[in-house]
């Protein structure tokens, strides 16, 4: 049972479906193994061993009877705890929301469990999602997998932990700026963002509304257009004969390329060397648009999340981490006509930009320019955090302000991914092209 531990989630489902694996098996496997890990209680913020023993045992009789509901169906997964869970509490990393019990289950989970899957328990994340790094004294900081001392990426942050220290086959978790792509490169994981307003948010714990997304973190393209699929209730994308013979890819030049660390550097060279190799056609570009989106996310990010969030935190702002705390605040400087500019201006942008990547499959960008730091360091110098954070969170905000849909890669190289990006609701064509991708990065 312990090479379950290491299986894809598509694995499991198809050793569950051939009558190897019973479910109740595979999900007390992963109950065991998440209690007796000893950085559990920095990865789940609460196991959910009664729910899980249901869904399984459930799971287990539709498959003897030859009625399984999906490819998932009895295959366990980890939630990002902003997710609401009926009678289990969901708490956002943040003391603000501590002992927050909801009614019933968010629209995706329900979705995922009507589809057949098992929830585990409810991963930690950075407070309220509002950091790229899973830096979170208020409740726990989860670690990398290649540093127990290093973050794990944020705020997806137990999520991608864990699976990368083998406690769930996969997990759900939120992207508004990065927040799946990030916690996935460092982890060596798969990451999908999918496109602002396909998957439900309701019963979601809110960060920017505008700009929060649902996705999966997973060991393989696969298990990521699966878990999708799972959280639609649909049918996942046919990921059979993909191939980058006559793909075109657009490396990004402007911003996306600056100030890259050696590491991550150099793994996205040989990657997209890879890529080229294996068929696809490469052509950098330039894009001026993408530096004044940028530009505009003041007013978008922080103005939303503390018009979202303030009457909770000026009620009890002591429990905050000073950091998230800040971020939120800082929405109070701008004013409604500074947001309603901002989204003027974005969409504008967001023409330019679509048009100029039309004609390609993805555009490629290092999923991250640093590499994960160290907690202690986080700890000792606040502007330490603050750089490392924007730092962290500057390529994959691309997407998010520009409103593609993206997917991040490992590229073989420790903490190190690809990240291809493409136009809005094209998620199965990007699976697809992604599939091809991570065969020719193998």
């Amino acid at each position: 049972m312990q090479k379950w531990l290491k299986m894809s989630a598509a694995a499991l489902g198809r050793g569950i479906d051939a009558g190897e694996i019973d479910p109740v098996d595979l999900a007390q496997t992963y109950l065991d193994a998440a209690a007796a890990h000893p950085m559990s209680h920095r990865i789940y913020a609460r196991l959910t061993p009664e729910r899980a023993i249901a869904e399984a045992t459930a799971a287990s009789m539709r498959a003897k009877a030859g009625q399984r509901l999906s490819p998932l169906d009895g295959v366990p997964i980890s939630w990002k705890d902003l997710f609401d869970t009926a009678g289990i509490a969901t708490e956002a990393g943040s003391a603000l929301l501590k002992d927050r019990v909801p009614n019933e289950d968010a629209e995706v989970l329900r979705a995922s469990t009507m589809m057949g899957t098992v929830c585990i328990g409810k991963t930690h994340m950075s407070e309220l999602a509002f950091s790229g790094l899973g830096y979170n004294p208020i409740t726990a900081t989860s670690p990398c997998v290649h540093d127990p001392d290093a973050v794990s990426g944020g705020s997806s942050s137990g999520a991608a932990a864990s699976i990368a220290h083998n406690i769930a086959p996969l997990a759900i978790g939120s992207d508004t700026g990065g927040s799946v792509r990030l916690p996935a490169c460092w982890n060596d994981l798969v990451g999908l963002k999918t496109t602002a307003g396909r998957v439900s948010l309701k019963g979601v714990v809110p960060l920017v509304k505008s700009f929060d997304t649902v996705g999966p973190l997973a060991r393989t393209v696969e298990d990521a257009a699966l878990a999708l699929a799972s959280l639609e209730g649909t049918s996942a994308a046919d990921l059979k004969g993909a191939t980058l013979k006559g793909a075109r890819f657009a490396v990004l030049k402007t911003l996306a390329l600056d100030d890259v660390a050696p590491e991550p550097l150099a793994a996205f060279n040989a990657a997209v060397a890879k890529l080229k190799a294996a068929g696809a056609e490469i052509t950098e570009i330039e894009a001026p648009e993408v530096v004044e989106a940028i530009s505009n996310a003041g007013p978008l990010y922080p103005g939303e999340a503390y018009g979202m969030w303030r009457k909770d935190i000026e009620a009890n702002p002591d429990v905050m981490y000073a950091q998230v705390l800040g971020r939120f605040r800082a929405g109070a400087s701008f004013s409604a006509p500074d947001y309603v500019a901002a989204w003027e201006a974005l969409n504008a942008l967001r023409d330019i930009w679509n048009v100029r990547i039309a004609g390609f499959d993805a555009v490629l960008m290092p999923s991250c320019a640093i590499m994960p730091p160290q907690i202690a360091d986080l700890e000792a110098d606040e502007a330490f955090y603050v750089e490392r954070n924007l730092a962290a969170l500057r390529n994959t905000r691309i997407g998010n302000l520009m409103g593609c849909c993206a997917l991040t890669l490992p590229t073989g190289a420790p903490s190190c991914g690809i990240m291809l990006n493409t136009l809005p609701f094209q998620e199965e064509r990007l699976l697809r092209i992604g599939a091809a991708s991570e065969a020719a990065l193998a």
